[in-house]
């Protein structure tokens, strides 16, 4: 027990902020306010939560959802789910979603003129496993305009949802892809102030779980809270 690290809030300048004038939506919906804390209820503690047989063999490959293969890059994207000690975080429900090889999202909302895959819906989940692993099968995302600012563009990425014990308990962060060069010039990923931990949302390329003609392997590992924190989305 003398070797694990005590609860601390994260470290300053490695998280982002609530508002960030660059991102142009964080000025609308940052609290204008300060924030009250609400004491927990009853119902965040036993209300409904997900159960484990929701989650379905299949689940995490994202290219056999539907009759076809979708097109692009095929990519294994696998990690670990961590506590600030380095421990496991076992049986966790770990959810992703992302655009197409194109740039485009199946969203109604979504008007970048970049084709439509039918047989791409871009979402997937899985549970972490003993030794606090996941792994996903999937596209490589394309890049696309989303007119935050003059010529901007969102770097590929892939938004992931990781879910406690209760519904309230949820956190969500993107994974970007190693070498990317729209990554110095993207809102999102320069919100977050220290150089480390912006960089800790960037994958590494994997050579043990790329599998041979089929697929390219990416490492994206998660850590919830200590001094090595993945930064979250507030």
């Amino acid at each position: 027990m003398a070797n694990q690290a005590q609860y601390r809030r994260p470290f300053h300048s490695t998280q982002p902020d609530y508002l960030y004038p660059p991102y142009g939506s964080t000025v609308t919906r940052a609290p204008a306010k300060p924030l009250i804390i609400l004491p927990q209820t009853l119902t965040e503690v036993t209300g409904p939560v997900f159960g484990h047989e929701d989650v379905k063999a299949g689940d995490n490959d994202l290219t056999h959802q539907h009759a076809g293969e979708p097109i692009g890059e095929r990519i294994l994207v696998s990690g670990r789910v961590l506590d600030e000690n380095g421990r496991p975080v076992k049986h966790s429900l770990v959810e992703i979603w992302q655009a197409n090889a194109a740039g485009r999202y199946p969203h109604k909302n979504d008007n970048h003129d970049a084709p439509i895959d039918p047989n791409f819906t871009g979402g997937g989940r899985t549970m972490t496993d003993e030794h606090g692993r996941y792994q996903f099968l999937t596209i490589k995302p394309g890049a696309y305009p989303w007119r935050n600012h003059f010529n901007a563009w969102r770097p590929a990425h892939i938004h992931f949802s990781l879910f406690g014990n209760a519904f309230a308990q949820r956190l969500v962060t993107q994974m970007y892809f190693p070498g990317d060069p729209l990554l110095p010039y993207d809102p999102m990923f320069t919100s977050i102030p220290d150089e480390r931990a912006r960089n800790r949302l960037i994958s590494t390329f994997d050579w043990e779980t790329t599998n041979p003609e089929y697929a390219l392997g990416y490492r994206f590992d998660i850590i919830l809270r200590g001094r090595d924190a993945t930064p979250m989305e507030k």
